[in-house]
């Protein structure tokens, strides 16, 4: 892959909480790039009420891609299972590893309400693949078919904070849930590591919308956060055996790389490791 590559999750094209009005806004977040990798929750596959809309602004965001020259890597994702190939990216060497997210928990999305009103029907999936504990391919097969299986009915209803609280708080397990999955993400992080790519120095993953990094048992861990309300989205770049995060700078019309919050030295820099996918 050419260098840098940069890494953004949960763009939501088409969605009505997202903040991407139109994919043009992103240009200034693609340009200077030598590969983007979109980590997921790129675009509402499965969701019929934004399909139309969200299918034209992919189409729109690949055309800026192509447009600056840069090469694309398309995640899957919970809204967009259907992305070929196998669902994760290493780079240097197989120290950073980046995938969606929603593959670090069981139940993948386990706030949603379709999975807290069924935990009988995620168990029966995890049935359907039983070397998922140690097969990195079939868990991410897993994590997709969950994605069909159980995915979102109810949409949420607006944008606005308070819609968005409300949204969260009902029923009230569901808040529970979600503030649960968010004090996980570490160490869930660093346990999927551990079983699926034990070499890995750093992780980076989305779905959670609450960016975040942490240090997990000696491992970097990156939530990259997210462009729907109330969240707000981190970009991470790879370039010559460095890692960066920062702040994406949102103006009217416009997403653009804003300041650095943190730079990483991951492997040898006069011995650069290769990027590749599986």
């Amino acid at each position: 892959m050419k260098e840098p590559i940069r890494i953004l999750s949960d763009l939501h094209l088409g969605h009505r909480i997202s903040r991407i009005e139109t994919a043009s806004e992103l240009r200034p977040l693609v340009a200077g790039a030598g590969t983007i990798i979109f980590n997921g929750d790129t675009w509402q596959e499965l969701d019929e009420p934004f399909v139309a809309r969200a299918t034209a602004m992919l189409a729109e965001l690949r055309s800026i891609c192509a447009d600056e020259g840069v090469d694309t890597v398309f995640l899957s994702g919970n809204h967009d299972p259907g992305w070929a190939g196998p669902g994760w990216v290493e780079l240097a060497d197989g120290r950073i590893v980046i995938t969606h997210g929603d593959a670090l928990l069981p139940g993948g999305s386990p706030w949603k309400r379709e999975i807290l009103s069924a935990p009988d029907r995620v168990e029966g999936l995890w049935n359907l693949y039983p070397d998922a504990g140690h097969d990195i391919r079939q868990r991410i097969r897993l994590a997709r078919h969950i994605a069909r299986e159980l995915c979102t009915i109810e949409q949420t209803t607006g944008r606005h904070l308070i819609q968005r609280a409300w949204d969260a708080a009902v029923p009230p397990k569901r808040a529970l849930t979600m503030i649960s999955s968010w004090l996980a993400r570490p160490a869930a992080a660093s346990r999927f590591c551990d079983l699926y790519f034990p070499k890995a120095e750093a992780i980076i993953f989305g779905h959670f919308h609450r960016h975040g990094s942490w240090l997990h048992n000696g491992r970097r861990i990156i939530d990259t956060g997210s462009f729907l309300n109330p969240g707000r989205a981190h970009w991470i770049e790879w370039n010559h055996g460095w890692l960066k995060r920062g702040e994406i700078h949102e103006t009217p019309g416009a997403f653009s790389l804003g300041r650095i919050l943190n730079v990483w030295k991951i492997g040898n820099n006069e011995n650069q490791p290769g990027n590749r996918l599986p």
